[in-house]
């Protein structure tokens, strides 16, 4: 495409010069100011012939231009919410999670437990106006889940299910708190 001694110009700078060699996509330039330099086929227009210059405009592909110039956007790994997407409080009650060290504690005094600080946070959410909540309770043999469903049988204004599946698996329960009117 590019022949030495052919007369060029840079496509995003004002330098013009003539070819001195071209290697394969490098080609050596020496500009009006008497510089040398290198760049790359795709940066370089041939100024010589006015014919050939829709020729060179029509072979410049502006979507790999714009592809070169773009700043890539740095990969958040952040899960962005939604501007009204208020997060939904979550509770685990695995023992783990509740007491620093669970030595001592017999499976009676471990549930109970576990219920009491369910029912504090039914009660704050209720108290607070929170419409839903998400307990944590995990797998296991069923007992804490069948023990959390009986405590939130209990109240009136409340309806339960299986959390989303796809974000807890089978260990969690979502809890929906209908609001009174004040």
């Amino acid at each position: 495409m590019l022949n030495k001694g052919d007369k060029v110009a840079v496509l995003d700078d004002a330098i013009n010069g003539i070819v001195l060699s071209v290697k394969g996509e490098e080609v050596t330039v020496e500009t009006e100011d008497g510089f040398v330099m290198n760049f790359t086929a795709s940066e370089l227009i041939k100024t010589n012939d006015s014919s050939n210059l829709m020729d060179a405009v029509r072979r410049i592909n502006i979507e790999e231009i714009k592809k070169e110039k773009a700043i890539p956007k740095p990969r958040s790994f952040v899960k962005e919410r939604k501007e009204k997407e208020v997060g939904v409080p979550e509770f685990d009650l695995h023992i783990e999670k509740l007491v620093k060290n669970k030595n001592g504690m017999s499976n009676y005094d471990i549930l109970t437990l576990q219920a009491e600080t369910a029912q504090r946070h039914i009660e704050f959410a209720i108290k607070n106006r929170i419409p839903k909540i998400v307990f944590i309770h995990g797998v296991g043999e069923g007992i804490l889940k069948a023990e959390l469903d009986f405590l939130l049988g209990r109240y009136d204004n409340i309806d339960f299910q299986e959390a989303n599946y796809q974000k807890y698996g089978q260990g969690a329960t979502e809890v929906f708190i209908r609001q009174s009117k004040k």
